[in-house]
């Protein structure tokens, strides 16, 4: 009669012990969705973060065609330098596409003058889960990011401080940046612009 007692036990216990199981199963599996969950949500906002700064810094390296920087004033330096003379309509936006590309997600890009705004989709996805709503799911993000100037042109720089202006070409033009940084531009040896924005401008995300 004792041994059968036990026995009875142990069946009774059973099902107790299997839906135990099964419901840590559910747990574990549950964890691993939301953690796969977060990994592609890090994914979308990463991919977000280098597309918007690749276009803000496609954009500050290209200028509107056509402009000469060895006949511009100092009054259309300082249009330069308030973002008015970059061709954001070029090829920002595609610079932002293939970013996006390489980190394995999709994008729409907009620009707002020297800001622009991206918002990414991952191709990958969360795979299937027992989550309910959450199988398939893409993840998503967006980011902005701007052309911020660090320099201003100093006055009387070119055509001499006090002086009539001189006929002809402008002469050299001096930059006060940040961090007392000077930058010297004369005409008469050009300079790369892509080389020279980057020491003029800072590119940045934006909340």
């Amino acid at each position: 009669m004792t041994w059968r007692r036990y026995g009875g036990d142990r069946g009774q216990a059973f099902p107790i012990y299997a839906v135990v199981v099964v419901g840590l199963l559910f747990a574990a599996l549950a964890f691993f969705t939301i953690g796969k969950a977060g990994v592609v949500r890090s994914n979308a906002q990463g991919a977000a973060d280098a597309a918007a700064l690749a276009a803000a810094r496609e954009a500050r390296d290209t200028l509107v065609p056509g402009i000469d920087l060895a006949t511009l004033s100092p009054e259309e330096w300082e249009q330069v330098l308030l973002g008015r003379r970059f061709d954001v309509l070029g090829g920002a936006c595609g610079a932002a596409h293939d970013f996006a590309a390489m980190n394995d997600a999709t994008v729409t890009c907009s620009a707002a003058g020297t800001r622009f705004t991206v918002r990414s989709t991952t191709n990958g996805t969360v795979g299937d889960s027992v989550v309910p709503g959450v199988s398939g799911k893409h993840g998503e993000a967006e980011a902005r990011a701007e052309i911020v100037p660090r320099c201003h042109v100093e006055p009387g720089d070119s055509g001499g401080s006090g002086s009539a202006p001189t006929p002809g070409p402008p002469g050299p033009v001096k930059f006060s940046c940040a961090k007392g940084v000077v930058v010297d531009y004369d005409p008469a040896r050009p300079r790369a612009w892509r080389s020279l924005a980057a020491t003029l401008f800072d590119v940045r995300l934006i909340d």
